[in-house]
């Protein structure tokens, strides 16, 4: 069956594929985990396009060494990739630039989640892939579930590992295909053994932790229930598409209507364990009719209702409809849902007045057909009996409006009835009095457009009896002479109720309609206005102009620092703001900034708090709290427009807004970050330049002058004081040619020009050469070897590795007492599953200051800025170059205050080659 289509829906669907026509389509090879196949499956897909003609090109693709995987690649078009500076290492990485202006039909990206080298141009590889996307360009990608966003801290709490290598949810939603890449556990382990997965010392570790039986279960039925997840959006999108209204019951789906009577709680846990026992997805849902007016009280019992429901596992709605059957059936329909639960109505007057049109249940039952309809009782606890409601405050606010309210219309509608009466009489004679009639509609339309129901209708009676008394024989008296009248008195009064009933309707239509207009025109304007801001501050105060005019309120921010501890972002000049940074709560901000979650009045956490706290969640963290308190000229009106605003419509508006701040911070924040980056690459290759450029200069003049004087002081017609000065030059000039060495392979290293002459060598030879360059700084002090007897050889550079130990054991000597020993060790560690050489020296000085250890390794760094112990804080920045370059990993292992210095560093255990036979 087929309904009608929708003119706006047609209108969007237009709108949404020209968009996707000028967007390529991103295709998602997905798995379980690594090792299913994703790679191979997208690169035969992608082998299969371009044996149809297809221009296909492999933008970066990662083999893991993997022979089957490599020769897939066999006649496609590669991508170079871009080598990155990082660290004093050169990096590859997709180099997006050429992929633009290459501009393929389809391209391939492995690794939808893979983290960019900072300085790239995005943080992640998923942004990289949405910029090929929006010129135009088909992408082939892969992902493991475990990389999903919503779903990262599942497959934490069931493997015992965290990744933090993640993807928003959006991006897999929104992608145009996914192929689910799946093989039975048993085979993935069998393929983890035969060293398919990982090299073979890499996978015995990860048989032991990540890649046991029971995870690999658990993760395949997660990537099957996402992938289901994703097939069921795709095909409701698809009944959407074609307005095709009658259900595809692919999947159970409960609706459960909640209204604002007492006793829907049982209604509410019935609903929730008819879904539990038919393992079917629940949704609870309100509808707001316009013609109903509900009391606050009533309004309060909804959200209470739509959040016990939330805590049982439903997706919560509240949603406007014309007539509650319909509503509830087109509602279920757009959700795909065959089971619809109501509560049972009840029945004496109320039963009665329902009975031309029908119960709830039949009129579901005579237009839902398709759709299987449980009707529960409703619990027989009278509301009186109830626990009082948090809000009731707000309630009474409401209560005493309301009575002002009515006051207000009652006396209007005496107004009304006497000045229509004053007129009518004036112009006695000259008016038939069907004319007369027509000046008391006018009336009774007037109050009803001004003061709703109440009122018009209290007018509709008066103005009856006035017309009565007034204008109908006999005169001032309620009495008819002429029967007829009694029909004309009739009609009049229920044309009269009908009017004011249909234009308080109208009126309350108008008045929605124009409150949503306004709210979608202001978040259209906020969002507009937010792109094209450069500063925080200007979001900021953009953010509180548009905050305070949808929902009347005063706006303060809180903002993270370096240590992520919140401070009060204050506007430059905004006089008006006092009463919310009088009432903000730092403790409460920052509480809601660690989890994540809104606190503060109208939520379960702090709700004493006198403003309500909001996180600015972005997509890759939360950017800050919004505290948001209500601003009104009076108690009462402060209680009911907090009520209104805990109203889920409300506060789904509220939490938009939010968002978007929180994205142009985010957006802000990472222009920052990319200029920054630029900044330094470019302040970078100018010092290196500087010092490169210096260092040669003086390396010249340096050896000769070291030269000249080891010439005089081994002249011995000079006497021994000339000799001594003469050592000393010697002395000191050497220690400026280490000083421009150092400069030099700075440079060099920084630069990617040094080329590792990698011979194997046993690490007690290097150690001894280092020790034997530094003998003359070394007298005085033991130096304790403890080298592993056991231990293998490296294939290192001998030259960069023994200047590696040289540096540790000369900066172990500047900073730590004379005569105190140093100590070397090494022995054979394992990592990951993968051996490895560690490497420390420690001394006996004070040791870095903890505040040092994250930076110590950075160039120019030294222990004490201002100390007559010589050099320029080169030393640990080259070891750490060195290493790197090695795929190795320097640190300062921690120690106590005044306990030392302890300086690691270790290298990767290679295959060594057969010794050849004599």
């Amino acid at each position: 069956m087929t309904t009608r289509p929708d003119p706006d829906d047609l209108l969007e669907r237009v709108m949404r594929d020209e968009e996707r026509q000028a967007r390529g389509r991103l295709k998602i090879f997905f798995g379980f985990s690594a090792g299913v196949g994703k790679t191979f499956a997208m690169l035969e897909a992608a082998q299969a396009l371009a044996a149809q003609g297809g221009d296909v090109v492999a933008g970066v693709v990662e083999t893991h060494g993997r022979a089957e995987t490599e020769a897939q690649l066999a006649g496609l078009a590669r991508l170079p990739m871009r080598m990155v500076a990082y660290r004093d290492r050169q990096l590859p990485e997709f180099d997006l630039d050429a992929a633009l202006e290459r501009k393929p039909g389809v391209i391939l990206v492995d690794e939808l989640a893979h983290s960019n080298v900072p300085g790239s141009r995005h943080a992640k590889r998923w942004q990289d892939i949405d910029e090929l996307l929006r010129a135009g360009i088909d992408v082939y990608t892969t992902l493991n579930v475990q990389h999903i966003e919503s779903l990262n801290d599942v497959v934490g709490q069931i493997t015992g590992i965290r990744v933090f290598e993640t993807v928003p949810d959006h991006v897999f939603d929104e992608a145009d295909d996914v192929m689910l890449v799946d093989i039975p556990p048993d085979e993935l382990l069998a393929r983890l053994q035969q060293g398919k997965v990982y090299l073979p010392q890499q996978a015995e570790k990860a048989g032991r932790n990540f890649f046991r039986k029971g995870n690999l279960i658990a993760l395949r039925e997660i990537a099957l229930r996402r992938t289901a997840d994703r097939v069921d959006a795709d095909m409701r999108q698809y009944r959407a598409d074609r307005s095709i209204a009658q259900l595809w019951q692919a999947r159970e789906r409960i609706v459960v209507a909640i209204g604002s009577g007492s006793g829907e709680e049982r209604l509410i846990r019935e609903a929730a364990r008819l879904a539990a026992k038919l393992q079917a997805e629940w949704l609870a849902v309100h509808v707001d009719l316009p013609g109903q007016r509900q009391a606050m009280e009533a309004r309060e019992r909804v959200v209470a209702y739509l959040k016990l429901a939330h805590s049982l596992g439903a997706e919560t709605a509240s949603i406007s409809g014309e007539e509650l059957a319909a509503a509830l059936l087109q509602f279920a329909r757009s959700r795909n849902a065959g089971k619809l639960v109501i509560g049972q109505e009840e029945g004496g007057l109320r039963r009665l007045l329902r009975w031309p049109r029908g119960t709830l249940a039949q009129r579901i039952a005579r237009s839902g057909g398709e759709i299987d309809l449980y009707t529960i009782a409703r619990s027989r606890t009278r509301h009186q009996h109830e626990p009082a409601s948090p809000d009731s405050a707000a309630s009474a606010a409401e209560a005493l409006l309301t009575r002002r309210r009515r006051t207000r219309g009652t006396l209007w509608a005496v107004a009304s009835c006497a000045i229509t009466t004053t007129l009518a009489f004036l112009l006695d004679g000259k008016l038939h009095p069907a004319n007369v009639i027509m000046l008391y509609l006018v009336g009774v339309m007037l109050v009803a457009m001004r003061y709703g129901r109440a009122a018009s209708a209290l007018v509709s009676v008066l103005s009856v009896l006035s017309f009565d008394f007034f204008f109908v024989d006999p005169r001032f008296s309620i009495s008819v002479s002429d029967a007829q009248y009694l029909l004309t008195l009739a009609v009049m009064l229920a044309v009269s109720l009908f009017i004011s009933s249909l234009t308080a309707r109208l009126r309350r239509q108008a008045s929605v309609a124009m409150q949503r207009e306004g709210r979608a025109a202001n978040l259209y304007m906020l969002g507009k206005e937010l792109s094209a801001l450069l500063t925080l501050d200007q979001i900021l105060e953009i953010g509180r102009r548009h905050l305070a005019a949808v929902f009347g309120a005063r706006i303060a921010f809180f903002l993270p620092d370096s240590a992520d501890q919140l401070r009060l972002a204050e506007p430059e000049q905004d006089s008006g703001a006092a009463h919310v940074f009088r009432n903000v709560d730092a403790g409460v901000a920052q509480w809601v900034y660690d989890n994540g979650q809104a606190a503060g009045k109208g939520t379960a956490t702090l709700p004493s708090a006198a403003a309500l706290y909001l996180p600015l969640t972005a997509t890759m963290r939360t950017r800050g709290v919004l505290a948001f308190a209500i601003d009104a000229p009076s108690e009462e009106e402060r209680q009911l427009a907090a009520a209104q605003l805990a109203l889920p419509e409300n506060r789904q508006m509220l939490e938009i807004f939010c968002s978007q701040i929180a994205m142009a911070i985010e957006r802000l924040h990472y222009a920052e970050v990319a200029q920054d980056a630029l900044v330094t690459m470019e302040s970078e290759r100018l010092r290196n330049s500087l010092l490169s450029a210096i260092s040669h200069d003086l390396r010249t003049p340096l050896t000769s002058l070291v030269g000249s004087a080891d010439v005089l002081a081994a002249n011995t017609r000079l006497d021994d004081d000339a000799r001594a000065m003469a050592r000393t030059i010697s002395e000191q000039s050497q220690k400026m040619v280490g000083l421009m060495n150092n400069l030099l392979d700075m440079a060099r290293l920084q630069a990617g020009v040094v080329t590792l002459n990698r011979q194997w060598n046993a690490l007690e030879e290097l150690a001894g050469s280092a020790l034997r360059l530094l003998a003359k700084a070394l007298e005085g002090r033991q130096v304790e070897t403890r080298i592993a007897p056991e231990l293998p050889l490296l294939r290192v550079d001998a030259v960069l590795l023994e200047r590696v130990l040289a540096n540790l054991v000369e900066n172990a000597i500047k900073y730590s007492p004379p005569g105190t020993p140093i100590g070397i060790s090494a022995h054979v560690e394992d990592s990951d599953g993968a051996p490895q050489v560690k490497v420390c020296v420690t001394d006996q000085g004070r040791g870095f200051p903890p505040a040092m250890t994250q930076h110590a390794f950075e160039k120019f760094t030294r222990g004490d800025n201002e100390s007559a112990t010589p050099g320029v804080g080169l030393g640990l920045a080259i070891c750490r170059a060195i290493i790197e370059a090695h795929q190795g990993r320097i640190w300062i292992a921690p120690q106590e205050a005044g306990q030392g210095a302890t300086v690691c560093f270790t290298l990767p255990v290679e295959t060594q080659p057969a010794l050849p036979e004599e």
